[in-house]
Parts: structure tokens; sequence; C-alpha cells
């Protein structure tokens, strides 16, 4: 595992293919965050699986959805293919309110 960031509350690990995010997600830290996982998913090899596992933040965030499409797009720009994303209970919530899951590969529930 390879700490990509620690800013306050909030940390960002890559882990395999899959880079995670632990801590309360607020937009002061959300550029950095961004900018950290974008780097990473930029040295990656194209055609790449990845995964954004998100279960460890600790609240609702749009900050942390606003990173998450972000990185999506990233991805989508470096030719990865992105596996799936994983959502912690809150944050899950707010995506299904925002219609996220029709867009992202959402991990079920019962995953």
């Amino acid at each position: 595992m390879t700490r990509l960031l620690e800013n306050g509350s909030v940390r960002l690990e890559a882990d395999g293919n899959a880079l995670m995010v632990q801590g309360q997600v607020g937009f002061e830290a959300a550029s950095a965050l961004a900018e950290a996982g974008q780097d990473w998913l930029a040295s990656q090899p194209a055609g790449a699986a990845v995964t954004f596992d998100l279960s460890g933040v600790a609240d609702v965030s749009s900050a942390a959805l606003s990173v998450m499409l972000e990185w999506a797009r990233a991805a989508r720009v470096a030719g990865l293919e992105l596996q799936v994303v994983r959502l912690s209970p809150a944050l899950r919530r707010l995506a299904d309110l925002a219609g996220l899951e029709r867009l992202l590969p959402v991990e079920s529930e019962a995953a």
C-alpha cells in the first residue's frame, strides 16, 4: 500500500489497482485529493482496470463525489477501465440521489 496524500483528516492510498480514500473529505482537501489521484491514474498502463474505494469516507460529502467524478474522467482519458466504485453508506445515499449509479460501476450493497 502506498500513501499518496495525507491532508488533515483525509488520506489517499493506492493498493494494487485501487485508489482508497479514508476520512472526512471536505472542499478544502478536494483539490489536492483530485490531483494526487489523477497523477496516480496517469501513471497506470493503458487498458488497466482500476477501482475507486471510498468506503472509508466518514460522512456525506459532495466534495468526495466531485473528486470521484474527476477521477473517472481522468481514467477515461488515460484509457483505463473503471472496474468498480465502492462507496460508504452515506456516499451511496448521495450518489443514489444524484443518479450516479447509472454513470459509474457502483458496487451493489449486497457485494
